[in-house]
C-alpha cells in the first residue's frame, strides 16, 4: 500500500497505555483488513462498540465498501484504499500507516471471532458505566420537578439495559464481584436532615395515631443514630398500644440504652415537645433523602465494578443486579409512603333480602321441573278450592 504523507503518523486516537480491550480492537480490525470475509463472523457488532470513534469509523467503512469476491484479491490495495477513503469521511486523521499498524497487531486472523467477543464485552462494560453515571446524575439533579421520579426512571433504564445484556451474554457459573464497595457518600446538607428528623419525632408524638400507617420508615433511615433510636422507642410504644408521650418515650430510651449515646434526659424531653406539621410529611422527607442517597451509592457501587479490570462481565452483571435490588427495597417503601390515600366510596343502600334460618342447602343438580299452567295441573284431594 503506498504511504500517504500525513502531518502526524502518531495520531491522538492511539492511547499512551493501551488496555487489553484496545489490543483486542486492534487485533480485530487487523484481521478484518487482512481477510474481509471474516466480517460475516462478527455480524451484530456495532461501530459504537469500539472505544474510540476512529476505530468505529474504520469498522463501519469495511461494511460500506463491498468486499472483494475472490480470496486472491481480499488483501488487495484497491479494497484497502477504498476503505481508507470511506473511513476518512468520519475520521479525517486516519492514515494509511495506521492501517499497517492494525494489520501487524493481529496475531491470528482466524481468531477474529474471539477478538470480536472481547470488544463486545468491553463495550457492554462501558455501557453499564454510562447508565450508572446517569443514575448518579439523576439523583443530584435539582432542576427537575420530581427528582425522586427522575431517579427511579434512571434506575429502570439501568435495569432494562442489564436485562438486555444478560440476553446477549449468557450466564455461567462464577463468583460475585470481589471489588470492595465504595464508602457511602456523606449527606449533602446534614443540618437540614437532622432538623427534619427532629420535627418528625415531635410531630409523631403529638399525633401517635399517624405512626400506625408509617411502617415504611425504619430507624436505619435516620441520619442521626439517636433519632433512629428514639423512633424505635416511639413506634414500639404505639404498636404495643401503650401510652406515648415525652416521658414514656424517655423511659423507653433509657431501657434501650439510647441515653448512653450522649443525649441527656432533658434534651430528649425538649426534642419531643416541639412538634409542627404532619408526621407523614416529615417522614416522606426523611425517606426521600434515603432513596436519593441509596441511588448514589448504587451508582458508585456499579461504577466500581466496571472500573475493576479483574471483574468479569458476568460478575459486573450479577453485582449490578444485586446493587439495584438494594435500591428496590427502599423504592418499595417509598411507593408505600407516597401512595395516594384511597377513599372508599359510600356504600349504596340495598333492599334487605329475607332469609330463612336453618342449615344451608347444597344446590341440586337435578333438572328443573317444567312449568305447567294451573289448568293443566291435576286436582289434589282434600285441598280447598
Amino acid at each position: 500500500m503506498p504511504h500517504t504523507p500525513e502531518p502526524d503518523d502518531d495520531p491522538p486516537y492511539e492511547p499512551a497505555e493501551p488496555t487489553p480491550g484496545a489490543f483486542a480492537e486492534k487485533a480485530l480490525l487487523g484481521a478484518l483488513l487482512l481477510d474481509p470475509a471474516r466480517l460475516a463472523d462478527v455480524s451484530g457488532l456495532d461501530p459504537d462498540a469500539f472505544s474510540n470513534a476512529t476505530h468505529g469509523a474504520l469498522f463501519a467503512a469495511m461494511y460500506a465498501v463491498p468486499a472483494p469476491g475472490t480470496r486472491e484479491s481480499r488483501a488487495g490495495l484497491d479494497w484497502l484504499n477504498a476503505v481508507l477513503a470511506q473511513a476518512r469521511r468520519e475520521a479525517p486523521g486516519l492514515s494509511a500507516s495506521y492501517l499497517h499498524t492494525l494489520i501487524s497487531a493481529c496475531p491470528r486472523v482466524e481468531h477474529a471471532s474471539a477478538y470480536a467477543a472481547m470488544v463486545r464485552a468491553e463495550a457492554a462494560r462501558r455501557s453499564i458505566r454510562r447508565h450508572a453515571d446517569r443514575l448518579a446524575q439523576a439523583a443530584d439533579d435539582t432542576t427537575v420537578p420530581d427528582r425522586h421520579r427522575h431517579t427511579l426512571d434512571a434506575a429502570d433504564a439501568l435495569a432494562r439495559h442489564l436485562d438486555d445484556l444478560a440476553g446477549h451474554f449468557p450466564s455461567h457459573p462464577g463468583s460475585l464481584p470481589r471489588t470492595p464497595p465504595p464508602p457511602p457518600s456523606s449527606e449533602a446538607d446534614p443540618d437540614v436532615a437532622v432538623e427534619e428528623e427532629r420535627l418528625l419525632l415531635a410531630s409523631a408524638l403529638a399525633r401517635p395515631e399517624a405512626v400506625q400507617t408509617m411502617r415504611w420508615l425504619v430507624p436505619e433511615d435516620f441520619v442521626d443514630p439517636v433519632h433512629g433510636g428514639l423512633w424505635r422507642c416511639l413506634t414500639g410504644l404505639v404498636h404495643r398500644g401503650q401510652p406515648a408521650d415525652p416521658v414514656t418515650v424517655l423511659w423507653e430510651a433509657q431501657q434501650r440504652g439510647i441515653l448512653a449515646a450522649g443525649i441527656t434526659p432533658a434534651e430528649v424531653v425538649a426534642l419531643l415537645s416541639e412538634g409542627a406539621g404532619a408526621p407523614d410529611h416529615w417522614g416522606e422527607q426523611v425517606l426521600g433523602r434515603v432513596l436519593l442517597a441509596r441511588a448514589r451509592q448504587t451508582a458508585a457501587r456499579i461504577g466500581a465494578y466496571t472500573d475493576d479490570p479483574a471483574t468479569t462481565l458476568y460478575q459486573v452483571l450479577t453485582g449490578s443486579r444485586r446493587a439495584l435490588a438494594d435500591l428496590t427495597t427502599v423504592r418499595t417503601r417509598w411507593q408505600h409512603a407516597t401512595r395516594p390515600q384511597r377513599t372508599e366510596p359510600a356504600a349504596t343502600a340495598e333492599p334487605a333480602v329475607a332469609t330463612r334460618a336453618g342449615p344451608r342447602t347444597r344446590p341440586t343438580t337435578t333438572p328443573p321441573v317444567p312449568f305447567r299452567s294451573p289448568a293443566a295441573r291435576p286436582a289434589t284431594a282434600g285441598r280447598a278450592p
